[in-house]
């Protein structure tokens, strides 16, 4: 007999039950994680990430959870429906709260569902139950937003909607160096992205890799420093505290990536990747000074390096960025499924979502002729 129960904290379920129940070793569906983000407070009530997790429990023992929060915005979450909520307020009507399934501010594509049993039967049971499981709690909607592919299949239901993204993804087809890398390339673009280097060299510019215990308390205080000002810079304070990075730092060290920009030895600029055994996941970034090309040595062509030398398969550089293109990140598409309580808009918004995936599909398929590798005919 299953059961549906939340916990408000994720403190309430055991990280050895957490973890255990995880299918891959992505490191943003880790209890330590998740857990980070809310004891740090850049996840709780005030933040609008309230916790809501969703346990499936089979006579009275875990056999899947699902990260789930209660919002009251649409921020952090990398899939927009600020139309849609404008929509309903220009008609007085509620669209939030809202349930939300996905890693604060973390557009990263991984499993939801967190189970070793098929997931399909749990999904299908969860997809059965929106209705009653929104009515119940007073959300106005569901959103799963970076699901896997088949967890999108699993959800195709008359009553949700799924939408398509896309994003930019480095692939290494066995690559033995950054120069193998850049032998595909067409010759005008590979010397593009040397004189972008070797511009970094001019400027007396060097870069540092940091992993596991190597990465010094110091060092994530300073990358912290330049992290907060990305914010600042735009006005407003970043969505993640110091205490988390810390504690990521204390708990998951062999997770993290740290990349230091020096200029005359002193530090410049600072990106923070995750990485799990076969993708590096490129998150956090920021610098005090400008720099020409710093952004993309340090954010892209130092994580291209780390994946080649350590053999990883992929490199997830984030939400946006058509320039990456032109680097040899590749367009994919991404995942997310929403359900819309009705209430007389959602022809507009499943008219709205079919649009939109026509176009995605149409900027994958434009956008991959701009890649900067040779034809078959090595031109």
């Amino acid at each position: 007999m299953l059961e549906l129960k939340f916990s408000h904290k994720i403190s309430e379920i055991s990280k050895t039950t957490w973890n255990n129940l995880c299918p891959t070793d992505n490191p943003f569906i880790r209890y330590e994680f998740l857990s980070a983000l809310e004891s740090s407070n850049s996840v709780c009530k005030e933040t609008g990430w309230q916790p809501f997790h969703l346990q499936l429990e089979d006579n009275g023992i875990i056999i899947a959870v699902l990260p789930l929060y209660f919002k009251q915005h649409s921020y952090g979450e990398y899939v927009f429906d600020w139309a849609w909520a404008d929509a309903y307020q220009r008609h007085n009507l509620d669209y939030y709260p809202k349930l939300v399934s996905a890693i604060p501010y973390s557009p990263v594509t991984g499993p939801r569902l967190l189970t070793k049993q098929n997931p399909l039967p749990l999904l299908a049971i969860i997809k059965e139950q929106l209705p009653n499981l929104c009515q119940k709690i007073g959300a106005h909607s569901f959103h799963l937003l970076f699901p896997t592919q088949t967890e999108v299949d699993a959800l195709n239901h008359p009553k949700l909607m799924t939408r398509k993204g896309c994003q930019y993804q480095w692939f290494n087809q066995n690559y033995e160096s950054f120069a193998h890398f850049l032998e595909r390339f067409t010759s005008r673009k590979r010397k593009n992205v040397k004189k972008e280097r070797k511009k970094i060299i001019d400027q007396n510019i060097s870069h540092i890799q940091l992993t596991g215990e190597n990465i010094t308390h110091d060092l994530m205080n300073q990358f912290y420093d330049f992290y907060r000002m990305t914010y600042l810079k735009r006005g407003r304070e970043a969505y993640l505290t110091k205490d988390f990075f810390f504690e990521l730092q204390e708990t998951m060290p062999e997770s993290l990536l740290l990349v230091i920009a020096l200029k005359d030895e002193q530090p410049v600029a600072a990106a923070l990747s995750l990485k799990d055994s076969n993708t590096l996941y490129g998150r956090y970034w920021g610098c005090f000074d400008e720099y020409d090309s710093l952004h993309f040595e340090t954010c892209y062509y130092q994580g291209i390096d780390y994946c080649i030398k350590h053999k990883l398969e992929r490199f997830d550089s984030g939400a946006q960025g058509e320039h990456k293109i032109q680097r040899g990140f590749e367009p994919v598409p991404t995942w997310s499924s929403h359900y819309v309580k009705e209430v007389g808009f959602n022809q507009a918004i499943r008219n709205f979502v079919d649009e939109e995936t026509t176009a995605i599909t149409q900027q994958i398929e434009q956008f991959s002729q701009y890649l900067p590798f040779k034809d078959e005919l090595g031109k």
